[in-house]
């Protein structure tokens, strides 16, 4: 292949990384989905970073690779060039790929199971243009207790953060490492927060002695917040609330228990509570509206 047939090659593919740039940015806001890459700084600074390890060369998903830490602003979610002022720099590296002309591993933050170019923005920009699957890269890895995954959005980022706080201040996943507590609207953790210090309260009461926040956490995680989970999963609530998760139906499961005995004048339990809560405000298919009206058209005969 000669230099000038690969660098027309590659010039042509920068131009066509930008032409798919622009589409995808108006795809994206029709469907009102963000475009813009995450920022490496912006992700640490909400989320409490427990330590970090340099883990070596790896092979890493191109797509788990979703942010930058410097060059955030120059290329969109899917790396696709987003200014002109970057076409110098692709091309040559386009030309060399073509040419199977031998590039060093890329540098890398890895954070959950995510990932944020600490160098090489454009190697990885020009490898997903090419179709390629995976990248080789130096991995510095920040542990996080959070769970992190490709499709993280701003708002994801929020509740991550809410998250984050909420596992440094109660210690949860260090007392039980298997949690996943995850809401999908803002403030469920701190309404947790509300729920173990009041249940450390009538914890320290019923005992008569004070009763240390690791204990209450642990207590609260274990008769009262899982039982309602795995009542939930035995009646699978969730099939009636696309969409939600456990701690959401948790949440609101547990103000309507409090509605109900404010109105029954008595505790109706977790599975009164759920069952209830379900018939009123869970999503029902046709078949079963179909039913109802059919039932109702009955009794006005």
């Amino acid at each position: 292949m000669s230099d000038a047939w690969t660098r027309k090659s590659a010039r042509n593919a920068f131009d066509d990384a930008r032409r798919r740039a622009l589409v995808s940015t108006i795809v994206d806001i029709v469907r009102g989905r963000s475009h813009t890459m995450l920022s490496f700084e912006e992700v640490r600074a909400r989320l409490n970073v427990r330590g970090q390890r340099y883990l070596g060369l790896r092979t890493v998903p191109l797509d788990h690779i979703i942010g930058s830490e410097g060059r955030y602003g120059a290329f969109d979610r899917r790396f696709l060039p987003l200014s002109a002022a970057l076409k110098a720099r692709w091309v040559n590296i386009s030309n060399a790929m073509i040419r199977d002309v031998p590039l060093p591993p890329i540098d890398l933050y890895k954070i959950g199971d995510i990932y944020f170019v600490r160098d090489g923005n454009h190697r990885v920009s020009v490898a997903r243009q090419r179709g390629q699957v995976d990248i080789d890269a130096y991995v510095t890895e920040l542990i996080v207790d959070v769970p992190l995954e490709p499709d993280l959005s701003v708002h994801d980022l929020i509740l991550k953060e809410e998250y984050s706080d909420f596992l440094e201040w109660t210690g949860l996943h260090d007392l039980r490492p298997d949690e996943r507590i995850e809401f999908t609207e803002p403030g469920g953790y701190l309404e947790l927060i509300r729920h173990i210090n009041a249940h450390r309260y009538y914890m320290g009461m019923n005992r008569e002695d004070e009763v240390s926040r690791d204990t209450a956490v642990a207590d609260w995680y274990d008769t009262v917040y899982m039982p309602v989970i795995e009542l939930m999963r035995r009646e699978k609530v969730l099939e009636h609330f696309p969409g939600r998760t456990e701690a959401d139906l948790y949440r609101w499961i547990m103000e309507h228990r409090w509605y109900m005995r404010e109105r029954l004048g008595d505790d109706p339990g977790p599975e009164q509570a759920i069952d209830d809560y379900v018939e009123r405000f869970g999503h029902r298919d046709l078949q079963a509206l179909l039913a109802d009206a059919l039932q109702w058209l009955r009794t006005r005969e």
